[in-house]
């Protein structure tokens, strides 16, 4: 008597391992498909003369920081010739020992929107023309072998669109060799169809300055999430790809007779726990007329102090991560300074970094 073979049992064992590897790999690559990808870190450095302290190299290290955003110039109207003029050209002694090979270097020119606002739309491509030109002058000098991308940094409003976007289309034809970027600030995400969408490879949502400045009952222009989440609602469908900025800085506003008056920037808290002012709460009264550090107060003035505060830099970038549909390549700090650094750990400016996903 033949037993036949068992081959139809044997079938149903193949296939089942068959279907649990299949399912298996299927789980893997779903995992790794919701691993949040990592974002390039990145600083502003925002001073004209380039000098790395020590405290600022070793914080870069520490946070593995290879990208820096340098404004190589700014652009600002002058009254008297009635055109627009270069202001703050950078200064690098040493740059290529310090810079080349260690950053990538994404020059940023700052110009002003009351610049766009009063220049002849005739003027605009000999101001793109003008700026390149200086860019160059100073990519050169320096020894900037390498420019991956050039960022042009403007407030700009409806009134002012048509030429800036010219402008950017005038620049960008100049540098066909580097993406162009441009600062997106929130109420022109608010506003888009307004404003519009300028005519640059990437966007960098500047996710700070959100709050009215001039208003004394302003909690903190800086930074605030209750005012953020007013501005994003067109975040997801924005038609650029957006890399994102957070602040790290700090000042202190200044009201007399209830109008704005200016900031008071670079003085710590301590300076004011005098004779002279009351505080309540983040606001300091002046009770007396004094010359404080250089700064001439009279009796009566308010200072509202603002701050970058940790949790509400979190706060906030929990907020944007859930609207912004793509995940950023870049995020970075506003902006790299031993005095703004100094008032940080090292792990809350990693959670920082960390935080978009």
């Amino acid at each position: 008597m033949i037993i036949p073979k068992a081959d139809k049992p044997a079938s149903k064992y193949t296939t089942v391992l068959t279907l649990l590897l299949v399912l298996l790999i299927s789980f893997n690559s779903c995992n790794e498909k919701k691993d949040p990808q990592k974002s390039e870190r990145a600083f502003y450095y925002w001073k004209s003369v380039f000098n790395l302290s020590g405290f600022e190299k070793q914080q870069l290290d520490s946070l593995q920081v290879k990208t820096l955003y340098l404004k190589f110039f700014d652009v600002d109207w002058d009254e008297a010739g009635k055109k627009p003029v270069p202001v703050a050209k950078l200064q690098t002694p040493d740059a290529r020992e310090k810079l080349q090979g260690v950053f990538t270097i994404i020059p940023v020119v700052f110009i002003t929107n009351a610049c766009i606002q009063k220049i002849d739309s005739s003027q605009v491509k000999q101001l793109a023309e003008n700026m390149y030109s200086l860019f160059l002058e100073i990519k050169r000098s320096n020894g900037f072998d390498t420019i991956p991308e050039i960022q042009i940094d403007c407030d700009w409003t409806a009134a002012t669109r048509e030429k800036y976007f010219g402008l950017l289309n005038y620049f960008k034809r100049l540098a066909p060799g580097s993406r162009l970027s441009c600062t997106i600030r929130l109420h022109q995400v608010k506003f888009l169809s307004k404003t519009g969408v300028p005519p640059v490879d990437r966007g960098l949502l500047m996710c700070y300055n959100m709050g009215n400045l001039k208003d004394p009952a302003t909690k903190n222009s800086i930074i605030e999430t209750a005012e953020l989440k007013k501005y994003i609602g067109n975040l997801s469908g924005y038609p650029l790809p957006l890399d994102v900025a957070f602040p790290l800085f700090d000042w202190k506003v200044l009201y007399r007779d209830n109008m704005y008056t200016g900031l008071i920037q670079n003085l710590t808290d301590a300076v004011f726990n005098n004779a002279f002012t009351g505080k309540t709460g983040d606001r300091y009264l002046v009770l007396k007329d004094t010359l404080l550090e250089g700064y001439d107060l009279h009796k009566g003035d308010m200072i509202r102090n603002e701050k970058s505060d940790i949790k509400e830099v979190l706060a906030a970038a929990d907020v944007i991560s859930r609207h912004l549909k793509n995940t950023p390549r870049r995020v970075s700090l506003y902006h790299l300074d031993s005095l703004i650094l100094s008032k940080y750990t090292t792990h809350e400016l990693e959670s920082i970094y960390n935080s978009m996903h």
